[in-house]
């Protein structure tokens, strides 16, 4: 595959500079029949308002990181033991690598705003472009309500003498001020707009609140484990040989019995890891998309990878799986597997500490959340595929008819406002987390599509600006994994004394909606398979190439060691 500024040639056929934005300009991706399969993403269009291109690799990265970190891992090593919560979050862990590898392939060939309908429409099917898209913008504006409720329970950790509908409206008020203040907010530059202070509330300095926070937990749980506590009391491996590894799930006898308790590890894991995905949504709106974004796909996981599997080890080591403790259901800092450590080793200062970060983690979480749901509104939008006033961007690039869709679902958040306020956010927690596993099997299955296209026409992977290792086995796995996750989530309300219609609908209600939706968009709009053969790989990488060539232009190439390790980390 050749490409530049003056067209694009593949087998003998040239697509000139003036083809390539009348394919852009038409609204269509059209095959080499002449087929209209899907409309443009628009990001392309010169002349009207869409999502300006201002965000950075470091802010990209840290938009990944989410609130699973803190929140849930004390059930998951309740249920699957200790060596049983490390291995479900390490297998987990490598599903999600394989995906977001994938997605960094395609993403770094089309950047563009709401690319997980983008790409299951042009390589797959019209049809489940417009399901993925619907069930993530369904999956963010749930997620909203999880992260909202998870903030007001955290607060009445200090038993604060204020209603908790005021501080369910507040946290609202603030995830959607910091959406509505636009991307160049978001990120770092309006510092020296008007509010010098506002970098303090976004990602960037959010997110290493938490970084920050789970490296001095791990360094704590280190010293624990190893008697440098007031009690000297050494714990090194005793939580793994008493009670043991695994634990068996509800009495089940046996290998069987472990085995299932490891398997229900996997959906606490998937919605610790939601949020990975996140740097395929910012594309539309990278600086320089090609460079930018598979750089904070690859730090993100590693990121993301050693954080989790450095805390699972941890707390496995320090808390007994059988702790009544862990199944405190307040959710806040005190049935944390990290606090009741430190509780045990006579350190009474953390616990407060560990609620601050929760409380950050929750609100940052949240607004991401309405971000991500926003993007993708707009690019179903852009597609066809929502009302064209949700592509309706202001002055400055915002997606504000969007953004307030997406924000009116907030108002979820005031059912916790009885008594049954963990049982909203588990309930919300459990569909965020299947809705989470339904997108990445969409990424993968969009990825062999793709990766067949490819090779079906005769492109080289070589020449590529990202090329995913290991694939396509490991997309395949990572499809088989995730399908069988799906079916498997809510196998305990099928166990003798288990069954819970309310468990039931959490686990199983995006399924059947995820279906509706196919159905309804195959049926309506007559969609079918794109054909390896026809699929469009020209239309949208003109502007790109351009990008690319003044990029070349004026970048500065680090040359002493330092410079390379600064260029490196950010």
């Amino acid at each position: 595959m050749e490409s530049g500024h003056k067209g694009f040639q593949h087998r003998g056929t040239s697509y000139t500079e003036s083809e390539m934005k009348k394919h852009a300009d038409n609204g269509f991706y059209e095959t080499k029949e002449g087929n209209a399969v899907c409309s443009t993403t628009g990001d392309v269009v010169i002349g009207e308002h869409t999502v300006q291109r201002a965000l950075e690799q470091r802010h990209i990265s840290m938009i990944a990181i989410g609130t699973g970190l803190f929140l849930g891992m004390g059930e998951a090593l309740n249920k699957g033991g200790p060596v049983g919560l490390v291995l479900g979050y390490l297998v987990m862990g490598l599903v999600v690598y394989a995906m977001t590898v994938a997605l960094g392939e395609m993403v770094t060939m089309f950047p563009v705003s709401g690319s997980f309908t983008h790409y299951p429409c042009r390589f797959v099917d019209p049809a489940l472009g417009f399901a993925v898209g619907w069930n993530y913008w369904y999956s963010m504006t749930i997620a909203v309500p999880s992260e909202v409720i998870a903030s007001a329970i955290v607060v009445e950790y200090w038993k604060a003498p204020v209603n908790k509908a005021v501080w369910v409206t507040l946290f609202i008020v603030l995830g959607c001020a910091i959406n509505f203040l636009g991307v160049r907010w978001y990120g770092e530059q309006g510092a020296d707009r008007l509010f010098t202070w506002y970098p303090h509330v976004c990602e960037p300095t959010s997110a290493a609140v938490k970084v920050v926070a789970v490296v001095i937990l791990i360094i704590v749980g280190i010293v624990i484990d190893l008697g440098g506590t007031p009690t000297h009391d050494r714990i090194g491996l005793r939580h793994i040989i008493n009670p043991g590894p695994f634990n068996q799930l509800h009495g089940i006898p046996g290998a069987t019995g472990r085995f299932l308790a490891f398997w229900t590890v996997f959906l606490q894991a998937s919605y610790s890891y939601m949020g990975t995905e996140m740097v395929a949504i910012t594309a539309g709106e990278a600086a320089n998309p090609r460079k930018t974004v598979p750089k904070a796909i690859e730090r993100v996981f590693y990121r993301i990878l050693v954080f989790y599997l450095g805390s699972t080890i941890t707390v496995g080591l320090l808390v007994p799986s059988t702790s009544p403790e862990l199944l405190g259901g307040t959710g806040d800092a005190s049935s944390s597997p990290f606090v009741i450590a430190i509780k045990s080793a006579g350190i009474t200062v953390l616990p407060d500490l560990i609620n601050v970060v929760i409380l950050v983690s929750a609100i940052s979480a949240a607004s991401s959340k309405l971000y991500g749901g926003s993007r993708v509104l707009f690019g179903l939008s852009k597609d066809g595929m929502a009302p064209r006033i949700f592509s309706k961007c202001n002055g400055s690039g915002l997606p504000i008819w969007a953004l307030m869709a997406t924000c009116s679902a907030a108002g979820l958040s005031y059912m916790c406002l009885n008594n049954q306020a963990s049982v909203a956010f588990q309930w919300f927690q459990n569909l965020s987390a299947m809705t989470g596993i339904l997108t990445w099997w969409a990424v993968l299955v969009s990825y062999l599509f793709f990766y067949n296209g490819m090779k079906v026409q005769g492109y080289s992977r070589d020449t590529l600006h990202y090329k995913a290792p290991f694939q396509p086995y490991a997309s395949w796995i990572g499809v088989i994994m995730l399908t069988v996750i799906m079916f498997m989530s809510g196998f305990e309300v099928f166990l003798k004394g288990g069954w819970s219609i309310s468990d039931f609908l959490a686990n199983y209600l995006t399924l059947p909606i995820f279906l509706g939706f196919y159905l309804y968009w195959k049926i309506a709009k007559r969609t079918k398979f794109v054909s390896p053969k026809h699929m469009d790989f020209v239309t949208g990488t003109r502007e790109l190439d351009e990008m690319d060539a003044q990029e070349r232009e004026k970048a500065v190439v680090p040359t002493t060691k330092w410079g390379k390790f600064i260029d490196w980390l950010m």
